[in-house]
C-alpha cells in the first residue's frame, strides 16, 4: 500500500466527489434514467361556443363541422399530449391493464362530464406508434373516460388525444391511470409545449462531465493504479453451457452482447443443467485459473462441487403441454401424479374432476427429458414429488419393456419434446413457457387451475417454476469476458431480452424478492 500518502488521498477524494457531482447532476436533469416512465400534460383546456353564442374571455369560436363536430352548449376541448420521456423503451408489454385489456384509463374530472369525441395524432414517420393506437382494443370512451391501448413508444415519442367533453374540466382533475412496469406515469412539469426542458443546459452538463475526467485522470497518473469498470466489454470468447430450456434466451443475449462489444464470441453448447455443471466442474479441474465456461442450470446444479459459484439470473416458468388430439386444458397434481406412476394406459381412463366428457381412447405417451435435465428435475421435485417411472420407449409410441404400464421416452433436448409431443396424438410432456408460445400440433395444460403467468409470479400458487442459475469456476476476474457476460445478462439490454422472452429477472425488485425466497 505505497501509494497511500497525503496527496493521493486528496486526489482520490477529489475524483470521487466530482464523479459524484456528474451523478448528481445527471440525475437531477434525466429524472432517474434508469427507470421507464410516461409522462402527460395538458396543452390545450378550453371552452368551446357557437358563431353567434354570447362569448366570455378565453373560449374558442367553433363552427358546426370543424373540431370532432358541433360544438353543444358548455363543451371543451381539451389536448393532452402522452409521451415517454425517460430514456428506456416502453414495450406493448409493459403496460398493466386498466381496464379490459386497454392499457391506459384518461378520466376528466367527475361522472358528470362526458367524453363526446376523441381522436389521436401522431407526428409523421411514427408509424409504429399509430398501428399500435389503431390495433385492437382500439381507442375508446366510457362515460367521463377514454380508453387507450397498448402502444409502444421509443425515448422521446409521443402522440396526443383531442378530446371533446359535454362540460368543462380543471387540469388538475385529468388523470391517466394504469401501471407501467419498471416504472411510472407521471405529470410532466414541463411548461414548454412539446419539448422537455432540462434543468441542466448542455453547455453545464458538458463542463461537468470534462471537469471530472480530467480529475479522474489526474488522480490515476497519481495512484498509477487501473481498476476496470465491473460492468463493461472484454474481448476473447466464451462457451455457455448447460440448460436445452434457456438456450434460446442466451442465444439472443450472446448475440446482443457480440453486437455491443466487438471482438467478443460468445457461443451456446447446451446439453441439460446437469451435464453442464459437471462438465465445468471436470473443465475448472484441469485448468489452471478459471475456465471461460459458464453452466446454466434450471434450479440447482448437483451437489459436490465445492469450486463452483452460484449466480442467480432469472425465473422461469414451465408448463406441461399434450397434443391437440387430447382435448384436456387443465389437470390436477393429482390427475398429473396419476398418469407419470403408470396407473392410466388410454386417456379416457382417467378420472378426476373437471375432465371432458369425451376423451379419446388413445394411449397415454409420456415424453420426457433425460436424467441430465434440470426442466426434468424441476418437473419431479415441484410436481410430481417423486420420481418419474423407468425409460419403456425408444421411438416414443411403442413399448419396449414388456413390465412396463405405460409408454414412457427421453429425450436430450426441449426442442424434441416439443417435436414429439406434437407429432404424436396422446403423447403429454412438459417444456419452458417460452418455447412452447411457437409450437404447433399442442397446447398447455393448467395445474390445479392455474396457468404460467409471469405477472402472478409471487402470489400464484403455480407450482411448474424454477430460478435460473449460471454456474462459474470460483469467482471469475472483474476484467474477464466471463464477468462481463453475467453482468449483460444480469442487467441493461440483457436484462431487457430476458424479460421479454417470459422470464423475470432476478436483479428486479420484484425478481429480487421472489429470487431470495427460492
Amino acid at each position: 500500500m505505497e501509494w497511500i500518502t497525503a496527496e493521493n488521498v486528496v486526489a482520490v477524494a477529489t475524483a470521487l466527489l466530482g464523479v459524484l457531482v456528474s451523478v448528481g447532476a445527471v440525475w437531477i436533469d434525466r429524472f432517474k434514467p434508469q427507470r421507464k416512465r410516461l409522462g402527460y400534460r395538458v396543452q390545450l383546456n378550453t371552452p368551446l361556443h357557437k358563431e353567434g353564442d354570447d362569448q366570455d374571455g378565453g373560449v374558442m369560436t367553433v363552427r358546426a363541422g370543424e373540431v370532432l363536430g358541433s360544438a353543444a352548449a358548455g363543451a371543451t376541448l381539451v389536448l393532452l399530449r402522452i409521451e415517454n420521456d425517460r430514456d428506456l423503451d416502453i414495450g406493448i408489454d409493459d403496460y398493466g391493464v386498466a381496464p379490459a385489456e386497454h392499457a391506459l384509463r384518461i378520466t376528466f374530472g367527475t361522472p358528470s362530464v362526458t367524453v363526446r369525441g376523441v381522436v389521436a395524432t401522431v407526428p409523421a414517420g411514427w408509424n409504429p406508434v399509430r398501428d399500435d393506437l389503431d390495433s385492437a382494443p382500439k381507442l375508446g370512451r366510457d362515460g367521463n373516460a377514454v380508453l387507450v391501448p397498448r402502444v409502444a413508444l421509443d425515448p422521446g415519442q409521443y402522440f396526443k388525444l383531442l378530446v371533446q367533453l359535454s362540460g368543462p374540466v380543471a387540469d388538475r382533475d385529468i388523470k391517466v391511470h394504469g401501471t407501467v412496469a419498471g416504472g411510472s406515469i407521471r405529470r410532466n412539469r414541463s411548461t414548454t409545449p412539446d419539448d422537455q426542458t432540462g434543468r441542466f443546459s448542455p453547455t453545464a452538463r458538458s463542463v461537468t462531465v470534462v471537469l471530472t475526467a480530467c480529475v479522474v485522470a489526474l488522480a490515476a497518473i497519481i495512484v498509477r493504479e487501473q481498476t476496470p469498470p465491473p460492468i463493461g466489454c472484454a474481448r476473447g470468447r466464451l462457451t455457455v453451457t448447460g440448460s436445452t430450456a434457456f438456450a434460446p434466451v442466451v442465444r439472443e443475449v450472446a448475440k446482443a452482447y457480440e453486437k455491443d462489444c466487438a471482438g467478443a464470441t460468445v457461443t451456446v453448447d447446451a446439453d441439460g443443467s446437469t451435464s453442464g455443471v459437471r462438465d465445468l466442474a471436470e473443465a475448472g479441474a484441469r485448468t489452471e485459473g478459471s475456465p471461460a465456461v459458464i453452466a446454466l442450470s434450471d434450479g440447482h446444479g448437483p451437489a459436490g462441487h465445492p469450486r463452483l459459484r452460484e449466480h442467480m439470473v432469472a425465473v422461469s416458468l414451465f408448463t406441461v403441454v399434450a397434443h391437440d388430439a387430447v382435448p384436456v386444458r387443465n389437470l390436477t397434481l393429482d390427475q398429473i401424479r396419476s398418469l407419470y406412476r403408470g396407473d392410466v394406459a388410454r386417456w379416457d381412463l382417467l378420472t378426476g374432476p373437471g375432465l371432458p366428457a369425451d376423451l379419446p381412447g388413445l394411449p397415454v405417451l409420456l415424453v420426457s427429458r433425460d436424467a441430465n435435465s434440470g426442466t426434468r428435475e424441476v418437473f419431479q421435485r415441484r410436481v410430481l414429488g417423486r420420481n418419474e417411472p423407468a425409460n419403456s420407449s425408444r421411438d416414443c409410441s411403442t413399448v419396449d419393456d414388456r413390465e412396463a404400464k405405460v409408454v414412457r421416452c427421453e429425450l436430450d433436448s426441449t426442442d424434441q419434446v416439443l417435436a414429439t409431443v406434437a407429432r404424436l396424438p396422446g403423447a403429454i410432456g412438459y417444456a419452458e413457457l417460452g418455447s412452447v408460445a411457437a409450437a404447433k400440433g399442442l397446447h398447455r395444460v393448467d395445474l390445479d387451475g392455474r396457468g404460467p403467468v409471469l405477472d402472478e409470479l409471487g402470489a400464484s400458487p403455480y407450482p411448474y417454476r424454477e430460478i435460473e442459475y449460471a454456474y462459474t469456476w470460483g469467482d471469475p476476474a472483474s476484467d474477464s469476458l466471463t464477468a462481463s457476460f453475467l453482468a449483460y445478462l444480469a442487467r441493461g439490454r440483457g436484462q431487457d431480452i430476458v424479460r421479454a422472452r417470459g422470464h423475470l429477472p432476478c436483479a428486479t425488485p420484484k425478481g429480487l424478492r421472489i429470487c431470495g425466497d427460492g
